[in-house]
């Protein structure tokens, strides 16, 4: 480069074969936090407003703007991608439709985030990422903008996972299926696919035998004591048992998450009576350990607190 020449800036490639200008070509972002923030009525809502989230996104990246933002990466973002899912499924557990719309506000903060850091380092942004959403959408819907019919709902997933499958035919039936997933809502979503392909009992019956089958399995690697076996087998029970969970309809995710909250409930009713009866666990005496028909006793009054 001679002497006197401004440096060219960074021309990244798209997916065309172009060259798309880099963040520091793109023009300033047009954000003021001092503008009225109108929120048209409920019924004329068409993700209008959604410029200013990303106007705000590219004012905190750019020039003079947050420094944490600006150190962040594809990487760093994973946890909150992930937390703020998990806020969100929370959001719905709860049934409170004003904490969901909070959260989900948090979660489209992230996919905007994402899609800023892009357009400076992948050669995308938010649009490429609504547009490639739409048509998906649409080539995956042909009952709605083709010729093909779809009766029900079971159909329609039917005609999805075909599409899919032509569109992603090296990846394999259970390539879109993240191995990040919680196990439960994995072990789910991989009985679903393969059902779709007929890999799968005819009803619930010969699942629920499935799960004798392990369980069996399981007793006898207990009896052996072969700590490896054991491990293995309880797996395969588990994934039997959810597998039973999806041929009757049940989320097997959502049921354990509703067991544990329950345990959880009655458990703080079992500490609430230590504490009032025995000055709390630190104060019970060497060991810490109250006998278990009394803890039980407390169990049984949170139990019967529920029904009132």
């Amino acid at each position: 480069m001679g002497e006197g020449h401004a440096p060219e800036k960074e021309q990244i490639p798209t997916p065309g074969g172009g060259k798309r200008p880099s963040m520091e070509d793109a023009p300033p972002a047009l954000f003021d936090d001092t503008l009225a923030r109108p929120v048209p009525p409920l019924a004329e809502q068409d993700g209008s407003t959604l410029p200013r989230l990303v106007a705000l996104m590219r004012r905190l990246l750019g020039p003079g703007g947050c420094p944490w933002d600006r150190e962040q990466t594809f990487e760093s973002l994973r946890k909150y991608v992930l937390e703020e899912a998990c806020e969100v499924i929370d959001a719905i557990d709860s049934g409170r439709r004003d904490l969901l719309k909070e959260e989900l506000g948090d979660l489209l903060l992230q996919v905007v985030f994402q899609a800023e850091l892009a357009r400076a380092q992948a050669g995308f942004s938010i649009d490429d990422v609504v547009a490639g959403i739409v048509d998906k959408l649409v080539r995956r819907h042909p009952h709605v903008f083709g010729n093909m019919s779809a009766k029900d709902a079971d159909a329609v997933l039917a005609n999805w996972e075909r599409i899919k499958a032509k569109e992603k035919a090296s990846r394999g039936v259970l390539g879109g299926v993240p191995r990040s997933l919680p196990a439960l809502t994995r072990a789910q979503r991989i009985g679903e696919k393969v059902s779709r392909v007929g890999f799968d009992w005819a009803s619930a019956e010969g699942s629920r035998a499935k799960v004798d089958e392990e369980t069996a399995e399981l007793d006898e690697a207990i009896e052996r004591k072969d700590k490896d076996r054991i491990e293995a087998e309880m797996g395969d029970v588990l994934f039997a048992l959810v597998n039973l969970s999806r041929h009757l309809g049940v989320d097997a995710e959502g049921a354990l998450r509703r067991t544990i909250d329950k345990f959880t409930h009655r458990f703080a009713h079992v500490e609430t009576r230590v504490g009032e009866k025995h000055g709390g666990w630190g104060a019970v005496g060497e060991g810490g350990v109250l006998p278990l028909g009394l803890l039980d006793q407390y169990w049984q009054e949170a139990k019967e607190t529920e029904g009132r």
